[in-house]
């Protein structure tokens, strides 16, 4: 089977490369793309900045590769109290963009609606209102990725990993350092860090940790996952 991986960023690959073979540099049009085998599948990992928009143009640049099934990848924050940190997170629906998109299952991790928006989810307060919406988990992403999925008729997965919880508000300014790229400033956030180091360079510390610890978490995760 071959399978189209997409993800906002190089670093959420780091589990998945590490476990995989074959793992080659490609030319696609996105910042970050390899071919590789992992779980016995053909693969296409492809990384192009956060955002709805980067996610899809992502999906409608890599027509070459022509997959079999596309899966939304990467980190995602809690909605859910009861998910930890480096949680998988299965997504049964996308709700984005003013829309639901059905989305398959597969065995393991925790099952529900996952919600994609057009920003950070920095609080704890808004986690709370999208959860009262049903959603389980949300990212920045997958609504754009199932949208171009869906024009090519293709399956559809949304499959992430927890790296903040539902009950944290976050001392960093993320959204206030997002770029046009769909990267974030680094120096811009190191200087707000800066400004109010008590609190915020304590959760870029945290933050760090907690991504390698998600990116092992899904690397392990796809090995043994069964499409």
């Amino acid at each position: 089977m071959r399978i189209l991986f997409v993800a906002a960023d190089a670093m959420e690959f780091r589990g998945m490369v590490a476990r995989a073979g074959d793992v080659r540099r490609q030319a696609f049009a996105a910042e970050y793309s390899q071919t590789a085998r992992i779980g016995g599948h053909e693969a296409l990992f492809v990384a192009n900045g956060m955002g709805w928009n980067r996610a899809a143009a992502t999906v409608a640049a890599t027509e070459g590769f022509r997959p079999d099934a596309v899966v939304s990848t990467g980190f995602c924050g809690a909605l859910d109290n009861g998910l930890g940190i480096a949680d998988v997170v299965i997504g049964t629906a996308v709700a984005g963009n003013g829309r639901e998109y059905g989305a398959r299952a597969v065995d393991g991790g925790r099952h529900g609606v996952i919600c994609s928006i057009d920003h950070v989810a920095q609080t704890a307060e808004e986690k709370r209102r999208l959860r009262d919406s049903g959603a389980l988990a949300v990212e920045m992403e997958a609504a754009g990725v199932a949208a171009e999925v869906e024009k090519r008729g293709l399956p559809f997965y949304c499959i992430r990993v927890v790296t903040d919880l539902a009950g944290e508000t976050m001392a960093n300014d993320f959204n206030g350092a997002l770029r046009e790229d769909g990267h974030l400033d680094t120096m811009n956030i190191l200087r707000g860090a800066l400004y109010r180091p008590t609190h915020r360079v304590p959760e870029l510390i945290r933050l760090r940790s907690r991504c390698v610890r998600a990116t092992e978490a899904l690397g392990e995760f796809f090995v043994g996952c069964r499409f």
